[in-house]
Order: structure tokens, then sequence, then C-alpha cells
């Protein structure tokens, strides 16, 4: 067995309890008299099951103690998920074009793209998964003071 790794076996353990209330939780969705056969727990408890499974791999085979990151790099990881959250914030003023362009454009940055490069890839992101969900498969996405 390989060394004890305690932030794998809390990390298995923390996910297992997810998993088991994102299931319980799936169960309790209320079924609609005009729904496929499948129905609409289905897929929710397909995904609690590979997240179960997951957590149980995690927490029976850690992986080796791992270095954990300085302070610089873990303030990075604060603010990138920061800027998440505002992402989360910003959707429904914003649309969802700028918002992602925004986000994704300074995700790239932090892996290291340039300001120009990283511009480009959050254009791109958000052009790219825009025409994916709202035009080619019609969902809809909150829509920015342009109109898209």
């Amino acid at each position: 067995m390989r060394g004890l790794n305690v932030s794998d076996r809390v990390l298995g353990a923390i996910s297992a309890l997810l998993a088991i209330f994102y299931i319980w939780q799936a169960t309790l969705i209320e079924e609609s008299f005009m729904s496929d056969p499948v129905g609409p727990k289905t897929f929710p408890i397909i995904i609690g099951t590979v997240l179960a499974i997951a957590s149980v791999v995690i927490f029976l085979m850690p992986d080796a103690e791992p270095e954990w990151p300085r302070f610089g790099r873990l303030l990075e990881v604060i603010v990138t998920i920061a800027v998440l959250v505002a992402y989360t914030y910003l959707l429904p003023s914003a649309g969802f074009v700028i918002s992602t362009v925004l986000a994704s454009a300074f995700i790239a940055w932090r892996l290291g793209a340039t300001p120009v490069q990283s511009g480009f890839a959050g254009i791109s992101i958000s052009i790219g998964i825009y025409a994916v969900f709202h035009l080619a498969l019609g969902l809809t996405l909150a829509k920015g003071p342009l109109g898209f």
C-alpha cells in the first residue's frame, strides 16, 4: 500500500458524502405524467454513482502525499475562484457572451497566454460555446445588453 495521503482520503470522504447527497436529491425529483421512459432522475443518479465510485477509489487508493503550492500560487487559485464566482453574478446582467469572454480570457492569461492571446482565446471560447449551445442546440443563454 502506498504512503498515507490524508488529503486524498479527506477528498474521497467528502466526495462520497456529496455523491450520497446528490443521489438522494435526484430521487426527490418529481416526474411529470408526460415524461420519457427513462425519466428525469436517471441522468443525475448516473452522475452521482460515477462520483461515488471515483470517491471510493480516491479514498482507498490515494496517491503519494502532494507537494502543496506556495502561498503566491495558492493566492492565484483563490483569485481564479473569485473570478468564477464573479462570472456567475455578472452573467444575468452582462449576458453569456460578455461574461464568458472576460472569465475565459482571465483564465487563459493565468494559464500562461500573453494578454493578446488571452483576449483571442476569450473571444473564441465565448463565440464557440455560444454557437454550439445557442445556435446549434437551441438552448437559451443569458442575454446581455447587446441582445445576445
